[in-house]
């Protein structure tokens, strides 16, 4: 590779690091080619990539950019690197499935919102719900206090009801 390509392996690395919301090293020694491209394929389902470089230039492209320092510390075997552009949760719930599933790779770091993660910090992320089920939650509980009132109102309403009927039926009773 000469310093053409490395500089265009760099500025791409770079480029990936800047509009990534998050990104994730994984540890893919002794992964077959096959295994490899079912991964690449399910985060492509997911709007993220895996990239493979040598571990130096990650190093360097990543010193460049704030949020992607954090990772150099574990830039030291071989890496690849996953970029999520848009579902942060739902390509970490890729890549710890993934994980599981396939025990030579390994999640060795992540980085979000400029912060280091570990392997646990990132299946903590695989494991929450998804955004449409979050939101649902905050609905659900947005609607409970105004569900609860418009019961409580509606009980009244029966309870008069309820007490005029029987007060009807005890006159027709006496009549």
């Amino acid at each position: 590779m000469n310093r053409q390509e490395k500089s265009l392996v760099i500025d791409t690395l770079k480029n990936d690091f800047e509009k990534s919301h998050a990104s994730f090293l994984v540890n893919f020694k002794g992964l077959t080619v096959a295994q490899l491209q079912k991964l690449r394929k399910e985060l492509r389902g997911t709007d993220s990539s895996f990239k493979v470089a040598k571990a130096r230039l990650v190093k360097i492209a990543a010193q460049d950019v704030a949020q992607a320092e954090s990772l150099t510390p574990f830039l030291k075997e071989q890496v690849g690197v996953v970029f999520a552009f848009k579902d942060v949760p739902a390509v970490a719930k890729v890549l710890h499935n993934f994980a599981k599933q396939n025990e030579q790779c390994k999640l060795v770091a992540g980085c979000f919102e400029s912060k280091a993660l570990n392997e646990a910090a990132i299946t903590r992320i695989a494991l929450l719900p998804s955004r449409e089920v979050l939101l649902a939650q905050l609905c659900g509980t947005l609607q409970a206090p105004i569900k609860g009132l418009v019961v409580a109102l509606n009980q009244n309403i029966l309870r008069l009801l309820w007490t005029l009927k029987q007060v009807s039926e005890k006159k027709q009773q006496e009549a």
